[in-house]
């Protein structure tokens, strides 16, 4: 068997641009995107950042929903310890009303930003004390209309329900996660760009697999494709990843010794820092299909989710070209620039 590709995007503002001409570049992405072959195109969440426009992924796939005709669009993901699972089943519901059959709801457990942003988007809000797990559960129930009568909340029901709901994908970088997604009967998307232990891999793929035998296991990964092999691999440079690690047991990845920093101050708890090599595929389109095929043999992926960390847009383009499922049949457009 084979495997599907798919993209991650997460709006990059490059330097000297704007959000407005970053947004527009992911619109222009996922309409390539389908036109190359890709399975399904989704968005992130960050918040209070310069240097990415993805804030509100639900409104930003009601757009790309509209511009584009058939590829899956999705979140990648809605960070749901931030909102109630009742007002995220509704947007989705929305979505799939508007677009049966093409609405992706990917769901992560990170905060997408910084303690300060996370502090104002619950600000005003009512903390129910429901951990993460909880509330993904109520989510489930509601996107699949289960809800038992012994719930709090029996008889409540997430309108319009849809004549084809969104299909739920848990993000995560470990093998807690991937059990959690197994458990629940749920496709689990493992983020390698995140954590790039082979050990942790292989045991979320395993529990995954156990535990979920027929559902869809999906690894997310950063790669350049160039046409040599140097180009990309300089393209990929001596990029980090860099992690806090708060005396809480809580560890978060952020972009730089800066943000780890700031992130550190305003989480209000002894934290420390560390730095590794960011696991980067770089090469050329064959080059870099030969190690999606090695993963894809050991571990039995099912798909890829390809996410591209350069600051180039039009190298940025180029990359997603090379790799699409119908290369061979397309020309390369440029990126907007402004």
């Amino acid at each position: 068997m084979g495997y599907n590709l798919s993209i991650l995007d997460q709006s990059p503002i490059f330097p000297g641009s704007t959000a407005s001409t970053a947004l527009q570049n992911t619109v222009l992405l996922a309409q390539k995107a389908e036109e190359w072959g890709y399975t399904r195109f989704w968005v992130s969440e960050h918040h209070n950042t310069d240097q990415l426009a993805g804030s509100s992924p639900e409104v930003l796939i009601s757009y790309l929903l509209a511009r584009t005709n058939t590829i899956q669009v999705g979140s990648g993901g809605v960070m749901l310890q931030h909102y109630s699972p009742y007002k995220v089943a509704e947007n989705f519901h929305v979505l799939s009303n508007l677009a049966p059959g093409r609405v992706n709801l990917g769901v992560g457990k990170a905060p997408g930003g910084l303690p300060l942003s996370t502090k104002a988007l619950q600000y005003g809000t009512v903390n129910d004390g429901k951990d993460f797990t909880e509330r993904l559960i109520f989510l489930s129930e509601l996107i699949h209309n289960s809800i038992d009568d012994y719930h709090p909340l029996a008889g409540i029901q997430a309108t319009p329900i849809p004549q084809e709901k969104p299909e739920i994908f848990l993000l995560g970088a470990s093998a807690n996660s991937a059990q959690l997604a197994a458990d629940l009967g749920i496709s689990f998307v493992f983020a390698k760009f995140i954590n790039s232990d082979a050990r942790v891999l292989e045991k979320a793929a395993n529990l995954y697999r156990e535990g979920f035998p027929h559902g869809r296991f999906i690894i997310s990964l950063a790669v350049i494709a160039t046409p040599t092999q140097t180009e990309a691999e300089q393209l990929a440079g001596d990029r980090k990843i860099v992690k806090v690690h708060l005396q809480s047991g809580r560890m978060v990845t952020v972009q730089s010794i800066v943000q780890a920093e700031v992130f550190g101050k305003q989480s209000g708890e002894s934290y420390e820092i560390t730095e590794q090599e960011a696991d980067i595929i770089a090469g050329t389109p064959r080059f870099v299909k030969e190690v999606l095929n090695h993963l894809h043999k050991t571990y039995q992926v099912d798909e890829f989710i390809l996410h591209t960390p350069i600051e180039q847009e039009v190298e940025r383009f180029q990359s997603f070209r090379l790799l699409s499922p119908f290369n061979n049949a397309n020309t390369f457009v440029q990126p907007i620039r402004r």
